[in-house]
């Protein structure tokens, strides 16, 4: 007689509860990022910070030296072309018939026996 009080379970119940059961089953946790992790991580964001604000600053100051190069050389450059004019300008005037023109201008006579030749070193 006991065996009519038990009514036989269906397949659809069986089916239920096992996916009742599947759902049931906990969740997998992601592992929690522990207090030394953090610190480390944080040590190497702020590494790369300095190291970012370190490469742009030594880059700023090259290229401020490559400039006052850059200035120098101009005004060597300018320089240069003064000192080559000027020596155009004495080669010119130290000509000798400017000369000779020049002294008959201001009176003076040319002695032979009393001309002195200099030579440039």
């Amino acid at each position: 007689m006991s065996n009519l009080a038990r009514q036989p379970k269906t397949s659809s119940e069986t089916q239920t509860q096992k996916q009742v059961e599947v759902q049931q089953q906990p969740l997998k946790r992601r592992a929690q990022i522990t207090l030394g992790e953090k610190i480390i991580a944080s040590i190497f964001a702020l590494f790369v910070v300095f190291m970012a604000v370190k490469i742009i600053s030594t880059e700023a100051a090259i290229y401020n030296v490559n400039k006052s190069i850059e200035d120098t050389k101009t005004t060597i450059n300018s320089k240069n072309k003064a000192v080559d004019d000027l020596k155009m300008q004495v080669s010119d005037l130290s000509r000798y018939d400017r000369i000779y023109k020049k002294a008959k201008e201001l009176g003076l006579k040319l002695d032979e026996n009393n001309v002195k030749v200099v030579e440039n070193k």
